[in-house]
């Protein structure tokens, strides 16, 4: 499946016994939107997830961010934080990368080989559950 822009959750699986976590997510699928991902913003509440894209640059960045690189899989790649005026190296394997503020994917517990979830449908309503949806390669 294809993303287009809109927004969604990213689901972070926790440590056994612990609920995952749950992230309010923005989707920048457009090359518009990849194109402005978090530039000009001084906050950002949750994540920004850019697809396709294998690389970064914080350049005009108002604030440092996270930034995990995920394969076609939505496994975690890599885990970096990057300040302002950088320009990150292309991962080979990287289909998409998610970005947030410093310190934030430390907090959710998301590092290297995690697999994560993008949840994008609406709720269903006799559940309450929205669907994971997974892109295609």
């Amino acid at each position: 499946m294809a993303w287009r822009d809109e927004r969604g959750e990213l689901v972070v699986p926790s440590d056994e016994g612990q609920p995952d976590v749950r992230v309010p997510l923005e989707i920048a699928a457009s090359y518009r939107a990849r194109t402005k991902g978090l530039l000009g913003r001084t906050s950002l509440n949750g994540a920004l997830l850019l697809s396709p894209a294998n690389s970064i640059h914080t350049f005009r960045m108002r604030m440092p961010i996270d930034v995990a690189y995920l394969d076609r899989r939505l496994r975690v790649i890599a885990v970096r934080t990057m300040p302002p005026g950088r320009l990150g190296l292309p991962r080979v394997r990287a289909r998409h990368v998610v970005e947030s503020e410093a310190g934030a994917m430390a907090e959710w517990g998301l590092r290297s080989g995690m697999r994560v979830t993008v949840v994008t449908s609406p709720p269903d309503p006799d559940t309450g559950q929205a669907t994971p949806t997974t892109p295609r390669a």
